[in-house]
C-alpha cells in the first residue's frame, strides 16, 4: 500500500494529464448519450448551459453511480449489504497516544493500532490512517445501527469508537486547511457491470465494479485504465490488430471477478460473531506462511491475474504482470519502470541477436537476468505477451498484439 492521500494522487494524475494535452472540464454533467457505428455523442449540462460533444469513443470512469453506465443500459448486478454503517472523519489525537516508531495509535486495552491495518472486535471495526501532511483518518464500522438523516458529527464518531473498542479516544477537530472528511456510509456493495464495453462506450474503475470492503478498488481501476489506454491509442492511430479492443472486457472482467472474490471474503472476515473470530484466528495462522502472505498480497495488488495471450505452452511469465527488473543496458543501469514510461511495447533482448523492428515497439538490449529467458515482450500495461529462449512465436505475438505494421528488419 502507498500511504498517499487521494487528494495528492489526484493532483499528480491531473498534472500528468494536462502535460499530455488533456482538457479537464469541471462542473459539467453528462445527461444524454447516443452512438452509431462511427461516433458517440453526449449531451452535457455545463455552467453556460446544455451542449453536445461528439467523439470516436467514450470512456465512463465516472464512479459507482456512473451516468455512462446507466445511460448505456448496462446492468450492475451484485450484492448489497444493508446492515453495515461506516463512519470516517479527519481528526486529531493527543501526541502521547502516537507511537513514534510505528506511527500507530496506542489504545488502552487494545495495544497498538498499526497504521491502516485496523482492529476488529465483536462490536465492529476501527482503523487509524495517518497520512503524510494530512490529518489522520479515524474510521469505524458497525452493524445494525438505527438509521438517521442527521449530518455526521465528531461526537457521533466518538460514540461509535466507544461502542466498538469499549474505550474513549480523545478525538479533536482536524487542524490545517480543508476540506476535511466527515462522512457516514450506511450500505456497501459488491457489484460488477454486465459488460465493460457497449459498442464505442467503455467502463472502467468504480463505474465497472465496486467493492464493499477491502481497499482493492483503486488498484483495480488503475489497471483498467492502463489496459484500455494503450489499446484505444492503437485503435485511434490505426495500428491495432482486429479484435484488440474486445480484449479489454475479456481481460479486465477476469480481474474484476477475482477482486470480487477478495471483497466477499474480506466482508466475511470482518463481520461480527464468534464463528468469524475463530475463522480469523485460523486465517492469521495461515498468513504465517510466507507463500500464503505473498499470495494474498498479490491478490490485493491485482497482480495475481494471468491473461490468456493465445500462446500454446507459454513460459510461466506469459500473461502475468512483469516483475520489477534492474537492467544493465548499453546506456547504463535502467529500471524496467523507467523504460515503460514511453507507453510503448518493450522487447527485452538479453542476447543482442534479435535485431530491430519497424513499428511501435522499443527493443531494449540488456545483459542476461538470472531466471529470465533470452527475450521477453511486454505490453504497455506491463503484462508479458511473450517470453522464450528462442525467437519462436515472436512474430505471431507481435502481430497478435501490435498489428502487421510491426516487421522485423
Amino acid at each position: 500500500m502507498l500511504p498517499a492521500p487521494q487528494r495528492k494522487i489526484v493532483e499528480v494524475l491531473t498534472e500528468r494529464a494536462v502535460e499530455l494535452g488533456v482538457e479537464i472540464r469541471h462542473g459539467h454533467e453528462l445527461v444524454g448519450l447516443k452512438q452509431d457505428s462511427t461516433t458517440v455523442t453526449v449531451e452535457v449540462d455545463g455552467p453556460d448551459g446544455r451542449y453536445e460533444l461528439s467523439a470516436t469513443y467514450l470512456v465512463g470512469a465516472d464512479g459507482a453511480r456512473s451516468a455512462v453506465r446507466k445511460l448505456s443500459g448496462i446492468d450492475f448486478g451484485g450484492v448489497t449489504y444493508d446492515r453495515r454503517t461506516m463512519r470516517m472523519a479527519h481528526a486529531t489525537v493527543p501526541a502521547d497516544w502516537v507511537d513514534p516508531t510505528t506511527r500507530g495509535l496506542k489504545i488502552p486495552g487494545h495495544g497498538l493500532a498499526l497504521p491502516f491495518l485496523g482492529i476488529r472486535t465483536e462490536q465492529g471495526g476501527f482503523s487509524y490512517a495517518p497520512l503524510p501532511d494530512h490529518p489522520p483518518t479515524i474510521s469505524t464500522v458497525e452493524w445494525d445501527q438505527p438509521p438517521t438523516d442527521e449530518p455526521m458529527t465528531m461526537d457521533e464518531l466518538r460514540a461509535s469508537v466507544r461502542r466498538v473498542l469499549g474505550v474513549d479516544i480523545p478525538l479533536g477537530e482536524p487542524e490545517g486547511d480543508g476540506p476535511h472528511l466527515m462522512n457516514r456510509l450506511t450500505r456497501g456493495h459488491n457489484r460488477v457491470a454486465a459488460r465493460f464495453r457497449d459498442g464505442r462506450v467503455f467502463l472502467l474503475g468504480d463505474a465497472a465494479h465496486i467493492l464493499a470492503y477491502g481497499g482493492g478498488g483503486l488498484n483495480l481501476g488503475m489497471q483498467d485504465a492502463a489496459n484500455l489506454g494503450w489499446k484505444l491509442a492503437a485503435e485511434i492511430n490505426g495500428t491495432a490488430p482486429a479484435g484488440l479492443l474486445d480484449t479489454y472486457d475479456t481481460e479486465r472482467r477476469v480481474a474484476a471477478e477475482r477482486m470480487l472474490t477478495y471483497g466477499y471474503a474480506t466482508n466475511a472476515l470482518v463481520a461480527p460473531g464468534s464463528d468469524v473470530t475463530a475463522l480469523r484466528v485460523l486465517f492469521a495462522e495461515l498468513l504465517g506462511d510466507p507463500a500464503a502472505t505473498k499470495r494474498i498480497a498479490e491478490l490485493l495488488a491485482g497482480s495475481d491475474i494471468r491473461y490468456d495471450m493465445g500462446v500454446e505452452e507459454p513460459h510461466p511469465l506469459v500473461g502475468r504482470f512483469a516483475p520489477a527488473l534492474d537492467l544493465v543496458t548499453p546506456d547504463g543501469p535502467k529500471r524496467l519502470a523507467e523504460l515503460a514510461c514511453t507507453g510503448r511495447p518493450l522487447l527485452l533482448d538479453f542476447t543482442g541477436t534479435l535485431g530491430v523492428f519497424q513499428g511501435p515497439i522499443d527493443v531494449i538490449t540488456a545483459e542476461p537476468v538470472e531466471g529470465l529467458p533470452a527475450a521477453v515482450l511486454i505490453r504497455p500495461d506491463n503484462y508479458v505477451a511473450w517470453a522464450s529462449s528462442t525467437a519462436d512465436g515472436l512474430s505471431e505475438a507481435l502481430d497478435r498484439w501490435f498489428g502487421v505494421a510491426v516487421n522485423h528488419v
